[in-house]
């Protein structure tokens, strides 16, 4: 067996175990035959790889620093000149693949086509048919498809590669200027992908009779499409739920259906206000039987004729061109592993050993996922190519280094100093193609291709491409202000030509920027808002306009709050037993809390509209909010009854200082398993109650 990366002495665990799983016609594997143990087998293998990689990436933090360059001219002026001693550690980097930072990447990159294109024009769901026929057929009498993921995944893969030929070769609802999908592998369940198409401008859909075209939601007719009419009694009848099946999986805890289904009838298309279309469901007494229930149109999970007959597979098709709010559609499908949700502190690098320690505890990998990427398959694709533009402001470029390097010989490399920053300044100042395009840095890549290992830009052949600058936080000061100008300059030739306009130059960024009149009348603060609402969540809005007030000082805060208040409160406005008063209460006193963090009110910014009492959280601090907003369990109120006699003297000594308001301090020891725990929740809970 030669190795398929390189070396033919050598074969790597992936290569290793991918080799175990290929089915051979002439050699019949008995791994591939032992059921819930092969599917064991197969996690714990790519566990195995993973755990290699994670491994890697943990010991190589001893190796390499990361510094920026004027960091190390620093450290050299104080006599410092061994590179152990300077830089931080970089853990669990954006180029590690289903890592938190690789999954925010992709949700950034993926907005990036919206901001270049446009909305996308439909969304589409197609999920593993586990009875498809290229699996049945080399399933032996006794297999079932779920203990056979290496099968799964390979027909589901071609399966796959066959709906892109459609979508984008065959070009069956219109030519795509860009697109995205992800492959996802839910607990137990089958794969399914997702994708979002961004059709080109004379493609897309004005007409609703155009939509009519696409999707369908409603039972075909029986004699006439005997196949299709079989597809859609299989793969796209909803439950039933509700009243017919009140314990269906779809059904929430108010006892309706999460999918809103049954649907209303509707004699013809209709376009509805930030929302999926509704869409034509005749009520021609149409019914079919579905799970012991006769269900009509309502009923039909809107789809696409052509693509559901020949893929023989649940395949949703929804037009989604006149959602406001894409990012949520965007963000549900970046939204990465279900159990990944630990939060990533980037500040301290102390801290950061705890990255690969927390991924490797929240991770949850499914025996499909793991074969998916044993065969190193692609578990999400963003087309075109987005290319991430460095930002840094002078002679503070990211310098990556090994230990035992000579900080001296670091700072003398000129290699060492390129940046796509710097050699895209050096380009417009000696490139007269570059001179003659006119470009801004995000424009830059559409001409020109960055070659990383010779660190310089090459004129672009071919291929698509976009430019996304990487983002910078309004409280960095200087470096916000440098994309600021980045974004709006054209072919500037240097850090210093950026800064100068008119023939005045300045020392700052944020001076450049006034000069040019980019921060007249709040306009930074505006294109910030208005840039990061495309893809924040109401949460991270909420948190940057915060911030926004304290470091940018706005001119006009209140015209600010008012211009972008419907997108910091749309996740409460979801929550339909609020009032407007109850929600801009709630908006209102988050943003209080990240301006108390601080150390500011919102009292001090006029945002506060007449007659609206604040007065009861103007001088809480979060802390003092989190507390109060945790709520009593009952099973603790209850465990106060069931205290021993030596549990109930601490809780009565205790409380009675509470309640007379007198100081005390007290020490509760005990041995493990004795109680400890079980008399704190006690006193929380009857102290918190009252």
């Amino acid at each position: 067996m030669a190795g398929i990366d390189g070396d033919p002495d050598f074969v790597s665990i992936r290569e290793y175990y991918a080799y175990k799983l290929q089915m051979r016609n002439d050699d019949e594997s008995f791994l591939l035959h032992f059921g819930r143990l092969f599917q064991q087998y197969v996690v714990d293998m790519y566990v195995k790889l993973e755990s290699q990689r994670l491994d890697y990436l943990r010991t190589q933090q001893e190796e390499f620093r990361k510094e920026f360059l004027q960091g190390i001219v620093d450290s050299i002026g104080t006599g410092e000149v061994r590179a152990a001693n300077v830089g931080q550690r970089v853990f669990l980097p954006a180029s590690f693949i289903g890592g938190p930072r690789n999954m925010r990447r992709k949700y950034i990159d993926a907005m990036t086509l919206v901001q270049k294109f446009g909305k996308p024009d439909i969304f589409l769901t197609m999920t593993c048919n586990p009875n498809w026929p290229e699996i049945k057929e080399h399933l032996l009498p006794t297999e079932e498809a779920q203990n056979r993921p290496d099968l799964v995944v390979r027909v589901f893969r071609a399966k796959l590669e066959e709906l892109k030929n459609e979508l984008l070769k065959k070009n069956i609802f219109g030519e795509v200027a860009a697109y995205t999908y992800v492959i996802e592998f839910q607990k137990r369940g089958l794969p399914h992908v997702h994708f979002l198409l961004i059709l080109k401008p004379q493609h897309k859909m004005f007409i609703l009779d155009e939509y009519d075209k696409i999707v369908s939601a409603e039972i075909p007719d029986k004699t006439k499409y005997p196949h299709l009419y079989r597809m859609v009694k299989k793969h796209m009848m909803h439950g039933p739920c509700g009243v017919l099946n009140p314990s269906n999986v779809c059904m929430t805890k108010h006892g309706c259906c999460k999918n809103s289904y049954p649907k209303e009838y509707s004699e013809h298309t209709i376009q509805t206000l930030d929302s999926y279309p509704q869409y034509r469901r005749r009520n021609n007494g149409v019914k079919i039987k579905v799970r012991k229930q006769k269900l009509d149109n309502t009923w039909v999970v809107p789809h696409n004729a052509y693509l559901l007959a020949k893929f023989n597979c649940h395949i949703n098709v929804e037009i989604c061109s006149t959602i406001q709010a894409v990012k949520y559609i965007y963000k549900y499908i970046c939204k990465g592993h279900d159990r990944i949700s630990f939060h990533i502190n980037s500040d301290n690098p102390n801290n950061q050993i705890d990255e690969i320690q927390q991924y490797q505890a929240a991770r949850w990998v499914s025996p499909p996922e793991a074969v998916w990427r044993l065969f190193r398959f692609s578990m999400g694709v963003i087309k075109p190519a987005i290319i991430h533009l460095q930002l840094h402001l002078p002679n503070f470029q990211p310098i990556h280094f090994k230990k035992h390097e000579n900080l001296n010989n670091i700072v003398k490399n000129p290699r060492n100093r390129k940046t796509m920053l710097t050699e895209f300044f050096y380009m417009n100042r000696t490139d007269s193609v570059a001179q003659e395009l006119n470009c801004t840095y995000a424009q830059f890549p559409d001409h020109f291709v960055w070659l990383a290992k010779e660190k310089r830009w090459k004129i672009r052949d071919r291929g698509d491409s976009i430019g996304r600058i990487n983002t910078a936080h309004p409280s960095e000061g200087e470096r916000y202000y440098l994309r600021l100008l980045l974004s709006k300059v054209r072919a500037p030739k240097s850090f210093e030509d950026l800064m100068t306009h008119n023939g005045v130059q300045v020392t700052t960024f944020r001076e450049a920027a006034l000069l040019r009149g980019l921060l007249e009348n709040d306009n930074s603060q505006e294109i910030c808002l208005q840039e990061a609402s495309l893809f924040h969540m109401p949460y991270e809005m909420r948190r940057l306009f915060a911030t926004l007030l304290v470091y940018s000082c706005p001119n006009d805060p209140k015209q600010l709050w008012t211009k972008f208040e419907a997108v910091m409160s749309e996740d409460f406005m979801r929550n339909t037993s609020l009032s407007p008063t109850e929600i801009k209460r709630k908006v209102l006193e988050q943003i209080n809390g990240f301006l108390q963090s601080m150390g500011k009110n919102i009292a001090s910014f006029g945002l506060l509209p007449n007659n609206f009492s604040f007065s009861d959280v103007d001088n809480q601090t979060r802390d003092v909010l989190a507390e109060k907003n945790i709520k009593v369990l009952e099973e603790d109120l209850n465990a106060i009854s069931l205290l021993n006699l030596n549990q109930t003297h601490a809780f009565e000594v205790i409380s009675k200082r509470v309640y007379e308001n007198k100081s005390g301090a007290f020490f509760v020891d005990g041995p493990g398993g004795t109680g400890k725990s079980f008399l704190y929740r006690a006193l929380l809970a009857d102290i918190k109650s009252k």
